[in-house]
């Protein structure tokens, strides 16, 4: 069961409520290059991210935000650490959402400047816990950035701004420590109606960066807890916006576009010679099948990309790539939802009782559409 949160409105994505949870990613060009942080703001946004959020250290590098702000129609939002005029110049230009720690930027005048900028232009904070950078008399009197330090921090932060009346906050409380991550925000769940953001920080290389965000992101979502994310990772934060699909449709969301799920073979071979062709590939199954949210009906128009004839006739790789390429789109829009099942013919009646008893939730159960067989390459079964 989610548990709801009140909602929060960043530009025109709002999150909290019952609100589908929003995939963030940080852009990760030198604030200088701004042409490059345009560039890759654009990649972003035909990724599908949804929230994305650009660095800005001072007031002077609030026109990287700007021109960010300009190329793109999805929510920015300004990182900010210690400088409070940076804060101000960013609310100046329209950015959607400030990510600030108030403690960080000075005296009550300085917080009082920041909130009532943003409370002039609905301009919502989002307060960003780090483990690695607890305030000092915080990690003196815990010894190490354990979850209650974590907690601590958050809510210390948060009376900074309900000090002047300002609520319209976000928190995120994340560590490179997965259970400690958890647990730091099972305990502020517990305590606030802020929508939360979920993380895990510094999650290391690329694949541990994978697990642990799979871990800990997709944990926390399954207890009902986070209403945005963002997979950290050492890469291109086109790949975190992919991760974050990922994550969310492994734990059971309903994310438009295809999945495809495949059997991981072994040397067993059934059927003679026919089960396999040549080149040594199994003869698979592909189950396509729409994964719709409660009253959303998926376009249906490609029963002429795959018709009836069809359903047990045995395609070479191109012709199986093709068909299934035009039954992922209609008039050239991705379906709903699609789901894709690849599984060599000697799994596929497993495949099939995993459609007919889906463990997710009955209003995101899959709807079989087709059942095609064909021989497809490893390469996209993956």
């Amino acid at each position: 069961m989610r548990q709801l949160k009140r909602e929060v409105k960043i530009g025109n994505v709002t999150i909290g409520g019952n609100n589908p949870i929003a995939v963030q990613t940080m852009l990760n060009v030198p604030v200088e290059d701004i042409e490059g942080n345009v560039a890759q703001a654009k990649r972003c946004e035909a990724a599908g991210c949804q929230i994305l959020r650009v660095t800005c250290p001072s007031a002077a590098d609030a026109k990287c935000i700007e021109a960010v702000k300009n190329a793109v129609n999805i929510p920015i939002v300004a990182d900010i650490h210690f400088d409070y005029k940076a804060a101000l110049a960013c609310a100046d230009v329209g950015v959607d959402k400030i990510r600030i720690n108030p403690g960080n930027i000075g005296d009550d005048d300085r917080v009082k400047a920041v909130v009532q900028a943003c409370q002039q232009k609905n301009i919502p904070i989002r307060i960003g816990v780090n483990g690695g950078s607890l305030e000092k008399h915080i990690l003196a009197k815990y010894g190490a950035p354990v979850p209650e330090a974590m907690v601590e921090s958050a809510l210390y932060h948060v009376r900074l701004l309900e000090k002047f009346d300002f609520n319209n906050i976000v928190i995120s409380i994340k560590n490179s420590n997965v259970p400690r991550m958890m647990e730091a925000y099972r305990q502020l769940s517990a305590v606030t109606d802020y929508p939360l953001h979920v993380g895990v920080t510094e999650a290391g290389t690329y694949q541990m960066g994978l697990l642990k965000s799979g871990m800990g992101i997709g944990g926390m979502l399954l207890e009902g807890i986070g209403d945005t994310i963002r997979v950290s990772l050492a890469a291109e934060p086109e790949k975190e916006v992919e991760a974050g699909y990922n994550i969310l449709r492994a734990v059971g969301f309903p994310v438009a576009g295809p999945e495809v799920i495949t059997c991981p073979t072994c040397g067993a071979r059934y059927g003679g010679s026919s089960s396999a062709k040549a080149d040594g590939l199994p003869r698979s199954t592909v189950i396509l099948s729409s994964h719709v949210a409660p009253n959303v009906s998926p376009t249906l128009s490609t029963s002429a990309a795959v018709s009836s004839s069809a359903l047990t006739s045995e395609l070479p790789p191109a012709a199986a790539k093709n068909m299934v390429m035009s039954a992922m789109s209609a008039g050239n829009r991705p379906l709903h939802g699609m789901r894709l099942l690849v599984s060599t013919a000697s799994s596929r009646s497993r495949s099939e009782s995993m459609i007919r008893q889906p463990t997710t939730p009955a209003a995101l159960q899959p709807r079989p559409m087709h059942i095609v067989s064909a021989c497809l390459p490893h390469a996209w079964q993956t």
